[in-house]
């Protein structure tokens, strides 16, 4: 048995009303065969929150999450009638090496004053993580007012000194903790390396993925990076050092120059996750236009123009134009957010998927794997008076691999999906209509 320890750290005021469970090799499996389509669906999820693992010691590290404080829902329908957001985060630590069972959990409750609110809200966990060890964690945050929730599911691999999660990364300029390892080429950072001392640090960089999934019909390996850096650089550590990433590719830190071990960082362009340039708008097209298209929408003399007549040609008049532009490059941005691993999130698997087909109806989700499920029309059978509907569903399902770059790196099982429709699902947006299984009577 061990004691919980837990603490908060917060960056504004809050009046916090704090439980903490704590759990210890219990018999609770990770759940599986639930419906987690929430997650991937930005219209029901009423939070992206954004997350850092660092490994205080041996046998403790501590999970950082950040909610942006747009994202909160402030209501005077409280005791003290001034506008206040009313949070839940429960967090449910699982150990993969002793087959999934729960081994520590933490729950807290948060009353958050308007007037005391800055732009983010972070709340630090210490949880019990053993060197050597990988873990999956849940975290469920619950709007109390509104009744609504999100639920995110993290790979935390603890191995060695090595690891990313014994490096912290901040903004030179405003201090503050960095979350995402996506920089922008203006955004200077310091890197540091709070437990142990040494005056060297090796960066590994490499070039950029770009090229897109192949379809799921084509029983082809995705495109991935090189295991031989293109190039490496010997930098002066310190943690005032500043750093910035200009040019888009992958950056590997690491504190020994013989280890492909370290914190990865990513420039996936100066307008990652969304895109408003002609010349960023037209690679994502790839999925859906002919070779002719895209080699003439690349070539042209004014991309805009032609970008907007590729989608007026396929959709018919400016309206609709209008509509499955912003649907298009919509699923673009959230697959950026919820799948980028080594290379952009609409460049992956999942990301094909999500682009084409939207967020799936089904979402099963268990250690290491992914299982989607997309509706297709209910079948309806009649015996004497009565009627029964057999709902069926098209099934993708994605399996997380090792990556020395990120934890969130899936990979479509292709041999395991017999029927995905694809050519339908492109021949419709071509047609200028969204694609849907469950209703393809629209889209003949």
């Amino acid at each position: 048995m061990f004691k919980h320890i837990s603490y908060l750290s917060f960056t504004f005021s809050v009046i916090a009303a704090m439980t903490t469970l704590s759990a210890c090799m219990t018999t609770v499996p990770v759940p599986r065969e639930k419906n987690n389509a929430v997650i991937y669906n930005p219209t029901k999820s009423p939070f992206i929150p954004e997350f850092t693992v660092f490994d205080n010691n041996d046998e403790e590290s501590v999970l950082s999450i950040k909610i942006r404080r747009d994202q909160l829902f402030f209501n005077e329908a409280n005791a003290a009638g001034v506008p206040m957001a009313s949070l839940n985060i429960s967090v449910f630590l699982y150990n993969k090496n002793l087959n999934g069972l729960v081994c520590d959990s933490a729950r807290y409750d948060f009353d958050i004053k308007k007037e005391n609110a800055l732009p983010e809200f972070v709340c630090r966990v210490a949880l019990k993580l053993f060197r050597g060890a990988s873990y999956y964690a849940v975290v469920k945050i619950t709007d109390k007012i509104k009744q609504t929730h999100s639920t995110s599911y993290l790979d935390i691999k603890k191995d060695n000194e090595f690891g990313s999660n014994n490096f912290r990364i901040y903004n030179h300029f405003s201090k503050k903790e960095v979350f995402t390892r996506v920089l922008h080429p203006d955004e200077y950072i310091n890197i540091h390396y709070p437990n142990k001392s040494f005056d060297t640090l090796f960066l590994f960089y490499y070039k950029p993925v770009t090229n897109i999934s192949p379809a799921p019909s084509v029983l082809l390996p995705e495109t991935t990076t090189s295991e031989k850096p293109e190039k490496m650089f010997i930098l002066p550590f310190n943690d005032t050092l500043p750093v910035m990433f200009p040019k888009p590719g992958i950056y590997l830190f690491s504190i020994d120059s013989t280890k492909r071990q370290g914190i990865t960082l990513f420039n996936f362009g100066d307008e990652y996750p969304g895109m408003s340039k002609a010349s960023t708008m037209i690679p994502p097209l790839e999925y859906i236009a002919t070779t002719e298209e895209m080699d003439s929408l690349r070539n042209a003399e004014n991309q805009k123009v032609a970008l907007d007549n590729f989608w007026l040609k396929h959709a018919g008049n400016i309206d609709k134009a209008k509509e499955l532009i912003r649907i298009y490059y919509f699923r673009v941005q959230y697959a950026n957010l919820y799948f980028s691993s080594y290379k952009a999130g609409w460049l992956t698997d999942r990301g094909m998927i999500y682009m084409l087909y939207g967020p799936p109806d089904i979402l099963n989700k268990s250690i290491d794997t992914e299982k989607w499920g997309y509706k297709l029309p209910a079948v309806k059978s009649k015996w004497g008076e009565r009627y029964t509907i057999d709902n069926q569903y098209i099934w993708f399902i994605f399996t997380r691999k090792d990556n020395i770059f990120t934890e969130n790196d899936y990979s479509l099982n292709r041999s395991q999906t017999p029927v995905s429709r694809w050519d339908e699902a492109v021949a419709s947006w071509r047609r200028g209509k969204v694609f849907r299984l469950d209703n393809p009577k629209e889209y003949q």
